[in-house]
């Protein structure tokens, strides 16, 4: 980003924002699959058509999708897949994130309590105390 103008910070900074929503992570990640229709991906995200729509259009006016018609139906596909390789970047950065905090959030956790095992009743022999 070095020696980057303004404006193409601005851009920088939309692209990225378009990747700052789960369901448009969610959507990215069916499309890695396979390119699909507004219908099949509302009903893979558990959203409306109406919903997912918007969704694309933001992810297709950042270059992140492309939109194909064929008859009454979209269908999307990624537009470049480096796309991924920035996720998988991130989802690794975080996961080493997470292992290194691991020690330190475990101070917070209450221990576990241990388990008694069961006695048996008094005046009752266990079984190791029958000798005869």
């Amino acid at each position: 980003m070095e020696g980057l103008s303004d404006d193409a910070l601005v851009q920088v900074a939309a692209y990225f924002q378009a990747l700052a929503e789960p369901t448009r992570l969610q959507i990215l990640n069916f499309l890695r699959q396979q390119e699909r229709n507004v219908g099949e991906l509302a009903q893979l995200c558990g959203y409306s058509s109406a919903n997912i729509s918007r969704h694309l259009t933001l992810l297709t006016q950042h270059g992140l999708v492309l939109r194909e018609t064929r008859g009454n139906s979209a269908y999307f596909r990624i537009a470049d897949a480096a796309v991924y390789e920035l996720c998988d970047l991130v989802c690794g950065n975080i996961a080493r994130q997470f292992e290194r905090t691991a020690p330190k959030r475990a101070a917070f956790v209450a221990p576990a309590k241990r388990r008694r095992r069961p006695r048996s009743p008094a005046g009752l022999a266990g079984p190791s105390s029958e000798r005869g």
